[in-house]
């Protein structure tokens, strides 16, 4: 389990959890491990009773999805299409289908930089362990990674995959899709202003209390030590924000960094940046595009990010942060020794 936030919520008077405040809109926040990270969900409302619940609700919400697209649970409805895979097309429930759906089409427009078929290469891989699969395997594994042998039939809500030992791995956008499924329970549930985060997946809604936006924290990739140092604080409000980097799932071997973000025309870790921060009006996209971008590097990843009219923080490899113009008056660069 990841056990550190990519960014850090820097809410002005922050309350503790369920404050006693009555009659006033204040900020309420609480904690859980779920979908192999840490959820948190923050909230403004008028009293902790009220927050609870909805955010309690919210958590149900995340946990049933993941359940669903868990690449390591059998029981999962993605590992039920992974078995079939070249045998059988697999019913899904509408979640399911959606979100691989827009897997699929994100992997066009991304040109496969983004590939959600990545399972059968990832699998090979054991950052936990520090293991790195010999170079015959990843060979032999690739041919099995192409998002178009991916065969969806909407009208009988069934996924096939087209040849055995393909596998679907989500991972690199079920987090977002997540974060939004905990944002559209909490309006459901009255919540106005808020922030959901799924580890470093993250989508802000209103407000805080004082009418400013949210301010979100970028993690530098490179901490010196553990005091959890920024590189920049970003202001927003009804938008989401997603973090692809090279420090949360790695081992270092020969004096090279191994990680979990692969290169799917390759199979291994992409090496042209050290994070990718993308902005968006869905958690979905943020979180899919960050990974293409980070695979696609700084040049191609802002080209791609200019088509889709998304804006992005990047750290390149040698440590440069490039930021789109669309955020200007919206991020502040921090000035680190």
């Amino acid at each position: 389990m990841r056990n550190r936030f990519i960014f850090f919520f820097m809410i002005a008077c922050m309350l503790p959890v369920f404050s006693c405040t009555k009659n006033k809109d204040a900020v309420y926040r609480k904690s859980r491990a779920l979908m192999d990270t840490y959820v948190t969900i923050s909230v403004v409302a008028g009293s902790g009773e009220r927050a609870e619940s909805a955010i309690d609700k919210a958590f149900l919400e995340i946990e049933r999805f993941g359940h669903k697209v868990n690449f390591f649970s059998k029981d999962s409805e993605i590992s039920l299409i992974n078995r079939e895979a070249g045998v059988k097309e697999v019913r899904v429930s509408p979640e399911t289908m959606d979100l691989i759906k827009r897997a699929v089409s994100i992997a066009g427009k991304t040109g496969g930089a983004f590939d959600p078929t990545i399972g059968s290469v990832m699998k090979l891989w054991d950052f936990h362990e520090g293991i790195k699969p010999p170079d015959e395997e990843i060979r032999s594994a690739l041919p099995l990674v192409n998002y178009r042998n991916v065969r969806i039939d909407e009208e009988k809500s069934t996924v096939f995959l087209e040849k055995k030992g393909m596998m679907l791995d989500l991972g690199g956008i079920a987090k977002g899709y997540a974060a939004d499924l905990g944002v559209a329970s909490l309006r459901k549930e009255g919540i106005a202003s808020g922030i959901v985060a799924v580890a470093g997946d993250i989508r802000t809604f209103g407000l805080k209390p004082d009418g400013g936006l949210w301010n979100i924290g970028l993690r530098n990739p490179r901490q010196k030590d553990e005091s959890d140092e920024l590189i920049a604080r970003m202001h927003l409000g009804g938008k989401a924000i997603s973090t692809a980097g090279d420090y949360e799932r790695f081992f270092m071997a020969d004096g090279k960094r191994y990680h979990h973000l692969l290169d799917p025309s390759t199979g291994y870790p992409a090496d042209c940046c050290r994070s990718v921060s993308v902005v968006s009006d869905e958690g979905v996209l943020s979180d899919a595009f960050s990974t293409a971008v980070f695979i696609l590097g700084p040049d191609r990843g802002l080209s791609l990010l200019r088509q889709m009219d998304l804006d992005a923080v990047v750290v390149d490899k040698e440590g440069r942060i490039i930021s789109t113009p669309g955020l200007k008056g919206k991020i502040e660069i921090e000035e680190n020794d």
